[in-house]
């Protein structure tokens, strides 16, 4: 397959851009002036046509960048034109969200489907809109139920590829891509392009560009530090103390599993901080108000799993904390990169016991992270408790074979 690589290069202004001058004003009217790396390059190869892909990290502007150039060619109530592909449900809304800001000056449609929530409210808005972004479970089941139709869907988008891959939920994709005609644009948006996705750009796209760029966070204002805790049980008083101490504005604490997210915010709401949880086990309306809460400063912790560390645009978190280690350094980029953005300052914070060395030495393998051992600082030992009880409950003393990590 013949490949056109770019390496970016300096920046263009939306106003160069030969889109709709109505999509234009409203980048101006949301302060976008230049375009970041990945739009300046994908945009005008989408807006003539050509199939992508687009190898780009968190905070990187990549929805605008297949966003805008979609909506300038669709036709309004000409049924559905463009199906978009999300791994999760919370960057299906959040693109949902940005087409839907954009096309409405534009008289355009778009509706998310996801599950968690009633299909019947999704069948009835799919009827109507030109625009449908989906996770691929519910994708599937709309086509099962025939409530969706791709005959004239002429643009079709994977999202965050290697997310979806990495899922496990190829064969859904696979599934999807045939019922869409082939005779189309197809983009792919990945953090990585490995073996698994070029097989699929093989399979699937024609003659494409491959665009490729660095990360949007801004090493100079990001500081990452590590705390290395001999203690295991020190750790959950720690994030207590930094916490309370030492975060000035909104905070992300990334957690393993399921599990230990609920547990860790139960006991920072104990410990006075103002926390919610969000992971994959949650009702859709739950993980939709933890992120909300946030979004709103209506809360000041948001601990996650790494549904959220992916695509998600969080404003204003000054400070992330990797209370676990997660397992590559791809995904500790991925964690990092939802602070120090937009030229503001931020902190990245891992706590590092015994059992998370081996992890953190991955982590340490990429060269271009420059992570330094801060001084661990006095602290008050506060309890942990296991179980979300109104009766007294022992002090939960946190060990690593009670938290196997994913």
């Amino acid at each position: 397959m013949k490949k056109k690589y770019f390496i970016i290069g300096e920046k263009m202004k939306f106003e160069e851009l030969n889109i709709h001058k109505k999509l234009i004003d409203k980048t101006c009217e949301q302060g976008f002036e230049e375009l970041t790396s990945i739009q300046e390059k994908c945009l005008p190869e989408i807006i003539k046509g050509k199939d992508v892909v687009g190898q780009a990290e968190t905070g990187s502007g990549k929805t605008l960048a297949f966003c805008l150039p979609i909506l300038d060619k669709i036709i309004p109530g000409a049924g559905l034109q463009t199906v978009v592909l999300t791994p999760t449900r919370e960057l299906c809304i959040q693109v949902t969200d940005v087409f839907k800001d954009f096309g409405k000056i534009l008289g355009i449609k778009t509706t998310s489907v996801y599950g968690g929530v009633g299909i019947e409210p999704q069948i009835k808005k799919i009827r109507t809109s030109e625009i449908v972004v989906g996770t691929p479970g519910r994708m599937l089941d709309h086509l099962r139920r025939k409530t969706l139709d791709f005959k004239n869907v002429r643009v079709l988008v994977l999202d965050e590829t290697d997310k979806m891959l990495e899922m496990g939920f190829i064969d859904d994709v696979e599934k999807i891509i045939r019922h869409i005609p082939k005779k189309r644009q197809t983009l792919m948006f990945s953090a990585t392009i490995l073996g698994s996705i070029h097989r699929l750009m093989n399979k699937h796209l024609s003659n494409p560009i491959v665009i490729k760029t660095k990360s949007q966070v801004d090493k100079s204002k990001l500081h990452q530090t590590y705390y290395d805790i001999y203690q295991q049980n020190d750790k959950f008083s720690l994030l207590v103390h930094l916490l309370k101490n030492d975060t000035s504005g909104l905070a992300i604490v990334f957690c393993a599993t399921r599990v230990e997210s609920d547990a860790v915010a139960r006991n920072l709401r104990h410990h006075g901080i103002n926390a919610s949880a969000i992971h994959g086990g949650m009702s859709q309306n739950k993980r939709t108000q933890s992120l909300d809460a946030l979004k709103n400063q209506k809360t000041d912790v948001l601990v996650a799993t790494d549904v959220a560390a992916r695509g998600l645009d969080i404003k204003n978190v000054s400070h992330i904390y990797n209370y676990d280690v997660p397992k590559t350094a791809i995904e500790y980029i991925h964690r990092i990169g939802r602070t120090a953005r937009a030229g503001e300052n931020g902190a990245a914070i891992t706590l590092l016991t015994g059992p998370d060395h081996e992890n953190f030495r991955r982590v340490q393998s990429n060269d271009e992270l420059n992570i330094e051992e801060a001084a661990m600082p006095d602290f008050k030992k506060v309890t942990f408790f296991r179980h979300n009880s109104k009766r007294k409950t022992k002090p939960f003393r946190r060990q690593h074979r009670h938290f196997p990590r994913r």
